[in-house]
């Protein structure tokens, strides 16, 4: 392959897959607690770099030219998003750090911790607390369910949860020791390792009823980022046929001339 083409395909590549990471982020800016994600990439070592083998022959001017790029794991952005107010006893959002857990399947346990920053709750059939959009049961500071009884619901600052003023369960703020190691799941979830996660302490995030965490996606920001990747997908796009060009050229009059 054209070593030309090459480097542009790769940049090409990593291109599309910012396009698509902003256009998603675009597409949630009305969802409640989502966190954009950032793409990264990093530009690729040249052959005989990157398989360790300095003494191969190379060639000097394209080494020079680089070996394109490589995309790297997409990280997610925790800032805090702004607050609206519902007025729905069981929507809840924290201001400051942290994040309510929700229960994940079996093979979540004791391995995965499940977050949110979307406090978007409901009573269930059952009376569990659970979450609006994925039904999954909210944990407690002790990593259990809570189940409400019929009556009036309020929610305190530190997230204890009264029913005619009867305290039923306190919704658990949680900390991640460390958050580059927060992924997606999916949607408004979360996941990190359960080892890195434990219950906030008293002076962390306030629990605030009646009011949910926006999308933290800057609907500006994106729209401009989407565009600047589609422009560098057409940008290499035309290298690419820049280059295709020139070898139909050169195969087709120095082909003849041979």
């Amino acid at each position: 392959m054209n070593y030309g083409v090459q480097i542009s395909s790769s940049g090409l590549l990593g291109a599309m897959y910012r396009q698509d990471v902003f256009s998603n982020n675009l597409a949630n800016m009305d969802t409640a607690g989502f966190k954009p994600d950032i793409p990264a990439m990093k530009q690729r070592l040249v052959a005989r770099r990157e398989d360790n083998i300095l003494g191969a022959p190379s060639d000097a001017m394209l080494e020079r030219l680089g070996a394109g790029v490589l995309a790297m794991p997409t990280r997610v952005n925790l800032a805090q998003g702004s607050a609206k107010i519902t007025g729905n006893p069981l929507d809840v959002a924290i201001e400051g750090e942290g994040f309510f857990q929700v229960q994940g399947g079996p093979r979540d346990s004791g391995r995965t911790a499940l977050l949110t920053r979307d406090g978007r709750f409901t009573r269930d059939s059952e009376g569990k607390l659970v979450q609006a959009t994925s039904g999954a049961a909210v944990l407690d500071q002790s990593g259990r369910s809570i189940t409400l009884p019929p009556g009036e619901i309020s929610i305190s600052s530190n997230g204890r949860v009264y029913v005619d003023e009867r305290e039923v369960g306190r919704i658990g703020v949680f900390s991640v020791k460390n958050e580059m190691a927060i992924t997606k799941r999916g949607g408004t979830i979360l996941e990190a390792p359960a080892s890195l996660v434990g219950a906030a302490a008293e002076s962390a995030g306030l629990v605030k009823q009646g009011q949910i965490e926006e999308s933290g996606v800057d609907e500006i920001r994106a729209l401009m980022q989407v565009q600047s990747a589609s422009r560098e997908v057409d940008a290499n796009i035309a290298v690419i046929q820049a280059a295709d060009r020139m070898m139909e050229r050169a195969i087709n009059t120095f082909g003849r001339l041979a």
